[in-house]
């Protein structure tokens, strides 16, 4: 009983919330066909400002703490976001409606983190005045970045995976019609030339030549057709192997919202940026957040019908899997709290940044990585439902529950 009335009132004391407020704020002024427009210019400086400020409140964070604390909590947050990907992989996929390529990368959005729900939880935090580390959003680039590098990753291999197969395929059905050279080849596997006369079965020929081998031997080295069907696809599942990891993570890496990022904890790291830290970027971190979370509630509303087109189980995925993600993650942060100690505030923090679903750093790196998935799938999903399921629902969630189990 006291665990449902904590909820509740922090679920109403969450919707009060000047976050949420500017959230539904913008999708009730879209509803009603508002022409309000934020420039995209401005928007890019929002985005670049608040993934620098995160970053740089990480990279002061772990200069200033013990690193052996953040390894368990690290770990989990790597574990989640690549399970994620792989959650989405094996259950979203499988539904009708539903093409692998655009599960694949609704995964990795849903993996990655976002930025203004991490915010919003920790402004919650410290209303609620809940203790937590101060390095517990440095967490933020361990479950976003293995989040994306895996989605693009399995999508790529899924992608290679099918031009291959449609590959044999066409390959396999234009051998069953006259080569260049007038040979025939029947359906009993004996092969006739253009006089009319039968060879033996069996008997091959060479790709840079008239002349067949004997029975029983491969074709020429030249020539580049396999032998049989079976060398045919064992060729094809070695070329499919192939896949350069390297050249996706770098481009992921590469991205403007991850390089802001990644930036900012860097220069937490091995500078002293306190000052120009407290003097600017914090200051103005709340006022961007909620000029962003306007933006973001004018964009969900304009993606529903979108989301509608696609299939009606992104709706589905999307008021689900934060649940589910972020109760993985708490889980795993409640192992961390009777192992390392690791405080009921981190755990929130934890399982918060799995529920959430990235609307900064991801769909730019994906639409890079995966430009054949369809944008108003992953970003629909997202945007829609799941950052409003994420601040709305999770947040207050997962805080009474700790809340309820720590007896704070």
């Amino acid at each position: 009983m006291d665990f449902l009335s904590l909820f509740l009132m922090d679920f109403v004391k969450q919707l009060q919330s000047p976050t949420l407020g500017f959230l539904i704020g913008g999708m009730v002024i879209a509803a009603l066909g508002s022409e309000l427009v934020i420039p995209e210019a401005i928007c890019q400086i929002i985005v670049f400002m608040l993934l620098t400020k995160i970053g740089l409140t990480g990279g002061i964070a772990i200069r200033n703490s013990n690193l052996t604390e953040m390894i368990l909590p690290a770990a989990f947050a790597v574990a989640v976001g690549i399970l994620v990907v792989f959650i989405a992989r094996y259950t979203l996929a499988k539904l009708p409606n539903v093409k692998t390529v655009d599960a694949i990368a609704t995964g990795g959005l849903f993996g990655a983190v976002s930025g203004s729900t991490m915010a919003a939880a920790l402004t919650l935090l410290e209303e609620q005045k809940m203790p937590y580390e101060a390095w517990a959003a440095a967490l933020y680039p361990f479950m976003d970045i293995p989040a994306l590098v895996t989605a693009i990753v399995v999508a790529n291999i899924y992608l290679n995976h099918k031009k291959k197969r449609s590959a044999a395929g066409e390959s396999l059905s234009k051998q069953e019609y006259p080569s260049p050279a007038g040979e025939y080849t029947s359906t009993a596997g004996a092969a006739f030339s253009t006089a009319g006369a039968s060879l033996p079965a069996g008997t091959s020929f060479s790709t840079t030549g008239d002349y067949p081998s004997p029975a029983g031997t491969s074709p020429s080295p030249a020539g580049d057709y396999p032998s049989s069907r079976q060398e045919y696809l064992r060729k094809q599942q070695s070329a499919n192997n192939r896949v350069k990891i390297w050249p996706i993570v770098q481009e992921s890496l590469q991205g403007p919202a991850l390089s802001a990022m990644l930036l900012g904890i860097a220069l937490g790291l091995f500078t002293q940026p306190e000052s120009v830290y407290k003097s600017f970027y914090d200051p103005l971190f709340r006022g961007l957040l909620s000029i962003l979370m306007l933006v973001m509630g004018m964009e969900a509303w304009s993606r529903l019908g979108e989301l509608r087109k696609v299939a009606q189980w992104y709706v589905v995925y999307s008021v689900v899997a934060p649940l589910v993600h972020g109760f993985i993650a708490f889980g795993l942060g409640m192992i961390a709290h009777y192992a390392t100690g690791f405080s009921m505030g981190g755990v929130v923090i934890l399982a918060v940044i799995a529920a959430s679903s990235s609307d900064i750093s991801g769909p730019p790196t994906l639409r890079a990585g995966i430009p054949s998935a369809n944008p108003s799938a992953y970003i629909g999903a997202s945007t829609a439902i799941g950052t409003p399921i994420a601040i709305g629902l999770a947040i207050p969630l997962f805080l009474g529950l700790a809340q309820a189990i720590g007896g704070i």
